[in-house]
């Protein structure tokens, strides 16, 4: 079942994980996602990405975990209120994948968000979301 809430689609998976083991869960926790939609220089959005942040207390600013293209609205960060967050979930090769974050921005920029913060912490530093 698939219901669509406030532009968020919430899907009922109450067979998550059934006798046959073709779906799994992961779930993960970051302190920020980011909702970005990526302009080109006549205002037109090219395409749009989910950031994980997690922040560095060390360098004092989030550094990027990941980031996802959007392909379909589902995979659009999702208010819930109990637990309050911000949820992002997929499928990759039959396991679901959730992302829940504390707090959420979203963003239109002509420049790449992820790209940038890697000045502050390169690609081969990060701490892998999914392993």
């Amino acid at each position: 079942m698939v219901f669509l809430i406030q532009g968020c689609v919430v899907m009922a998976l109450a067979i998550v994980g059934a006798a046959d083991g073709s779906a799994g869960k992961v779930r993960r926790q970051v302190d920020l996602v980011e909702l970005n939609h990526f302009m080109d220089d006549d205002g037109r959005e090219v395409f749009r990405q989910v950031i994980f942040y997690d922040w560095s207390h060390a360098a004092k600013r989030y550094h990027v975990r990941a980031w996802r293209l959007i392909k379909k609205d589902s995979q659009q960060p999702c208010r819930h209120w109990r637990p309050s967050g911000y949820l992002c979930t997929w499928t990759d090769d039959g396991e679901i994948r959730e992302v829940w974050a504390g707090q959420m921005k979203e963003t239109w920029s002509r420049e790449d968000p992820e790209r940038i913060n890697r000045k502050y912490l390169p690609e081969a530093q990060r701490v892998p979301l999914f392993e």
